[in-house]
């Protein structure tokens, strides 16, 4: 899944098509609305690929929503969804995935089912200071996470539940800094309830958080591990396990790219997001060359994509023959 910032480029055009990417994110504001976005998906869609490219948003509402303009509702915040009931939220967010699918938009990377304590709210970078969170109780979280998700299945809209094992009890962002830790979550953490009642319930996608966490894994940070994404799939989840940003995230900027989607895709992951385009094809030559070399590799990647496979004809953009 790359990264792309608006009306598509020739060059944008070209690197989708030659390296056969399956998705892509927008990046940046796109403020021009429904209409003005349909064009560009639609742009998306028509690409000239062995399977129909899917696009996705970060459309969580407050401070985290891209995509704006007539057509567009102003979405709160994680803090203001979660004071609605949850049905009043289902249909909210029904309501906000509709414009979604109208403008070719048929993936949304939400809802945030990270829960961050009470005593970290002010310090926790990531979620806490930006008002992304729908409480400091797993429960709660669990249940409002769990409406979005239905709202946005039912506008035909597929959602992704982030950043697990949980971005909570951590100070730092991993968008900007390296080194984060989170010495608290454990496997058995009561903050993983959200994402365990989301998986079970076949959310669509699961994004891992590229934080480490030590209590889980203590040699990799939690994209390239697979004690991390094991668990995910221990709880019997069948569904596309994808990555954090692998692209500019400062947190893997020392890891070599290709080696980033390779790590990921063989400890478990199914998509890779990259919001630095210029590295998608290094990302495509590693895995194809892995892949080559290596047959169980090679079974790994033929695992993901039918996941994706999977996902797509959900969404009713191809079907499997």
């Amino acid at each position: 899944m790359v990264g792309v910032n608006g009306p598509l480029t020739a060059d944008e055009r070209a690197m989708i098509t030659s390296q056969q990417l399956g998705s892509v994110v927008l990046l940046g504001t796109q403020a021009g609305g429904v209409k003005q976005l349909a064009a560009t998906t639609a742009q998306l869609s028509g690409l000239k690929t062995a399977v129909p490219v899917v696009t996705a948003a970060d459309q969580e509402g407050g401070l985290v929503q891209r995509l704006t303009g007539p057509g567009f509702s102003t979405i709160p915040n994680a803090n203001q969804q979660a004071k609605l009931s949850d049905a009043e939220l289902r249909t909210a967010a029904q309501k906000w995935g509709s414009q979604l699918a109208a403008a070719g938009v048929r993936w949304n990377l939400a809802p945030v089912a990270d829960v961050v304590p009470k005593a970290k709210l002010k310090t926790n970078q990531p979620i806490g200071v930006l008002h992304r969170g729908y409480g400091t109780d797993p429960a709660v979280v669990a249940e409002k996470t769990q409406a979005v998700i239905d709202g946005l299945k039912a506008a035909g809209v597929a959602a992704s539940v982030k950043h697990f094992p949980g971005l909570g009890e951590v100070v730092g962002n991993t968008d900007f800094a390296s080194g984060i830790v989170d010495s608290v979550t454990t496997s058995e953490s009561a903050s993983l309830a959200p994402f365990r009642a989301a998986a079970q319930a076949g959310v669509a996608s699961v994004m891992i958080s590229s934080a480490r966490y030590p209590r889980i894994d203590s040699k990799n940070q939690a994209v390239f591990s697979a004690k991390v994404i094991g668990l995910v799939r221990g709880w019997g989840y069948t569904g596309v396990v994808i990555s954090d940003d692998l692209g500019a995230a400062a947190s893997v900027r020392k890891i070599p790219a290709g080696q980033r989607a390779v790590r990921f895709v063989q400890a478990g992951g199914d998509v890779v997001i990259d919001a630095d385009p210029s590295l998608a094809p290094a990302m495509t030559k590693a895995l194809l060359a892995k892949a080559a070399k290596d047959p169980t590799f090679a079974a790994r990647v033929t695992e993901s994509a039918a996941r994706v496979l999977a996902l797509k004809q959900d969404l009713g953009v191809f079907r499997c023959g």
